[in-house]
């Protein structure tokens, strides 16, 4: 239960954190980042070379970390998902990437890196993706219920199920369970639909979860028995020797993300740390390290192609044969709307 208790405690912190000096001390770099994302394995070149960790604040959700950079909170690099990177480049957040400064730049994901190419100008650096989908526990439900998206709505399961707390995984399931596999087709009647359809899975929702540990706990204490959840979730429950199902291949489908790591405006800390940190996590052992015992897959395409098609299978990141909501960035406008929304369906409204 190690990786579960740690995230556990990251998460904790998170909120002592806030409420105090905001970081949890380390080097003069600043991250701001998700929960969790303070693992050494990620950045073992960074300790090498300084000695010391960067120091991190966490957030939960890529609109608090929005939100918490416009009311001034100082970091050198954030770590925000691709839907957010336009938002936050419009407001003036965001500093172009010194690409002959990362030394593996030519190996990363070309079609993830030039998705935010603005101009001839780079703003994120790609490190981490992975799939959503649902995950269950086979002691409590039966494979054959789980083959539809619309197990979210089914009043049998009421109070046994749990969403993420995040606006572009939470639509991506009703985009899915309302016929919709690319979102950046969508229309006004599509997003009423996927809304419509959110409200009524809101009935049936015991809790959202914020993070990769919350929801393991929720799933291994028996509070919940189904979610809508990164594939971190069966990864690393498995390896604590939990028994959990993961189905990636409902019949509408299922979802894949992408983020990475910007550099931050106005950062107070050496822009070289900058550079080290990116670099630390480009390497091939982080590759190996973030795909094995996180699940999740790497920006470092050439370091995971290495790893080879069976490693990528077992850690959920295969290919499957149904519908995938690549959460590709999104109209700004449609984005504002699904967080105005999400927040009046989870009150209830």
């Amino acid at each position: 239960m190690q990786r579960m208790i740690r995230n556990g405690l990251a998460g904790i912190a998170a909120v002592i954190i806030g409420s105090t000096a905001g970081l949890a001390e380390g080097s003069d770099l600043v991250v701001l980042d998700w929960s969790g994302f303070d693992d050494e394995g990620f950045y073992q070149g960074y300790l090498e070379k300084h000695g010391t960790p960067p120091s991190y604040s966490f957030f939960g959700e890529e609109e608090e970390a929005f939100k918490k950079l416009r009311a001034g909170f100082a970091a050198d690099v954030a770590h925000p998902c691709s839907q957010s990177i336009s938002k936050w480049h419009e407001a003036g957040l965001l500093e172009p990437l010194q690409i002959d400064r990362i030394e593996r730049w030519d190996d990363v994901n070309a079609n993830m890196k030039e998705a935010f190419n603005f101009d001839g100008n780079y703003y994120m650096l790609p490190v981490d993706w992975g799939t959503t989908a649902i995950a269950y526990m086979p002691d409590r439900i039966q494979a054959e219920d789980v083959e539809t998206l619309q197990i979210f709505l089914d009043p049998d399961y009421a109070q046994q199920i749990s969403l993420p707390d995040n606006v572009d995984d939470v639509y991506a399931l009703a985009f899915l369970a309302t016929g919709v596999s690319d979102w950046t087709t969508a229309s006004e009647d599509d997003f009423a639909r996927a809304s419509a359809w959110l409200r009524d899975a809101h009935r049936n929702v015991r809790t959202y979860w914020r993070d990769g540990a919350e929801l393991s706990q929720l799933l291994a204490s028996g509070e919940v028995s189904i979610a809508w959840a990164w594939n971190e979730t069966p990864t690393t429950m498995r390896l604590d020797g939990v028994n959990v199902g993961y189905n990636r291949s409902p019949v509408e489908g299922s979802s894949t993300w992408f983020c990475g790591y910007v550099d931050l405006a106005g950062g107070p800390g050496d822009e070289s740390l900058v550079y080290d940190f990116f670099n630390a996590w480009l390497e091939a052992r982080s590759a190996e390290y973030i795909v094995n015992e996180w699940g999740y897959g790497h920006g470092n395409q050439a370091a995971v192609d290495a790893l080879g098609s069976d490693v990528l299978d077992a850690a959920g990141l295969g290919a499957v044969s149904v519908p995938i909501l690549f959460q590709s960035p999104m109209d700004n406008s449609l984005r504002e709307k699904m967080i105005a929304e999400f927040e009046l369906i989870k009150t209830g409204f």
